[in-house]
């Protein structure tokens, strides 16, 4: 079993299929039992993301709120939502400006970082930070993350 935190980037690729979607989806099995926890951020980002591609006409709309649906749903039963606290928006100001990170990416980061000290404390093995945006994972491999990087899978 293992502990994930996973960024908008890399939970999208479980409802739209693009490089690294096979990977994220194993993950979610149930034969190994792993937990998932994002940001409660990552349900918009992957709204909007979903949304604009059926937008610009890259998915249906049909397909978009099926997958939007979906994703809904997924966030009351798949994953450990992780609420955006004083404590991690601190702690996003100081990675945005110690890391040069964008604004979501560094609550993303806070949260993630959040999750792996409280299984650290409590003697759980370190999670996988889970994203496909290098910059992110750069950053959060400087923080002493473990890094899971889904477009290196095919």
């Amino acid at each position: 079993m293992a502990i994930y935190f996973l960024d908008s980037s890399a939970l999208v690729k479980r409802y739209i299929n693009e490089t690294g979607s096979a990977w994220v989806s194993e993950l979610f099995t149930p034969t190994p039992g792993h937990d998932f926890f994002v940001a409660a951020i990552t349900g918009v980002e992957i709204v909007a993301a979903i949304t604009r591609r059926a937008r610009s006409g890259s998915i249906s709309a049909a397909d978009a709120a099926f997958v939007c649906n979906q994703l809904k749903s997924d966030l009351q039963t798949d994953y450990q939502v992780i609420e955006i606290t004083e404590e991690i928006i601190n702690s996003a100001m100081t990675l945005a400006e110690k890391q040069g990170l964008r604004g979501y990416d560094a609550v993303q980061l806070a949260a993630g970082y959040a999750i792996n000290e409280l299984c650290i404390t409590n003697g759980l093995s370190p999670i996988f930070f889970v994203s496909a945006d290098k910059e992110l994972n750069l950053a959060a491999n400087k923080e002493g993350l473990l890094i899971e990087n889904p477009n290196h899978y095919p």
